[in-house]
């Protein structure tokens, strides 16, 4: 008969819906296992990449033990060039990828600057608290200002403790250039020299 012939045609339909269905399932389940130990490799691999970043901050910031702790503007330079070469290993965006690692650095010595280096003075006395709660750049920033011009990182550590700007690397003059090397508000104008990009940038700190 017509209607059996048809619930027939209908009931293999169903028949072939219903496993297709399950080889659907079957798969995205493993997809979505897949997915997820992909997404435990990428945890993993962050993991690693900011074990290594902090490990070598850590050499960037306590490798250099010139004069009791202050930098010489060879170590600065050298120390800047590192970071940039971390800073370029970051993958920005998938599509940016890097066709090659960038080359290390020269070592110090191969740096040779002769400019007036002023000292670091010893026993700088706070004279107020301007500066406590202050990052590097914001408290750069407002004594860039005030300098009108210029500022060595030695100059800028004196004038940080003046302020009551608390250090806690080994390094501070090197810690200063990282940071404002890293800020688009800076530019280095000399060897440990930095000033504002734009005076009124200053402003906003």
């Amino acid at each position: 008969m017509p209607d059996e012939n048809l619930l027939s045609t209908l009931e293999q339909g169903l028949r072939h819906s219903r496993a297709t269905r399950s080889r659907l399932a079957a798969r995205l389940a493993d997809l979505e296992a897949e997915a997820e130990r992909v997404r435990t490799e990428l945890n993993e691999m962050d993991a690693i990449i900011s074990q290594t970043e902090a490990a070598m901050f850590r050499i960037l910031s306590s490798s250099f033990s010139a004069q009791a702790g202050h930098a010489s503007d060879a170590e600065i330079e050298y120390a800047l060039r590192r970071d940039s070469v971390v800073n370029a290993s970051r993958p920005v965006q998938p599509q940016t990828h890097a066709a090659y690692a960038p080359p290390p650095p020269a070592p110090p010595q191969d740096y040779v600057f002769r400019h007036q280096i002023p000292p670091i003075r010893a026993g700088v006395e706070q004279k107020s608290d301007r500066f406590f709660e202050r990052t590097i750049p914001q408290a750069t920033a407002v004594l860039l200002r005030e300098s009108g011009g210029p500022l060595h990182v030695n100059e800028i550590y004196n004038r940080l403790l003046e302020g009551g700007f608390q250090f806690t690397g080994h390094n501070p003059t090197i810690s200063i250039a990282v940071s404002l090397n890293r800020n688009r508000r800076f530019r280095k104008v000399a060897p440990g020299t930095f000033d504002l990009v734009i005076r009124d940038a200053a402003q906003a700190s």
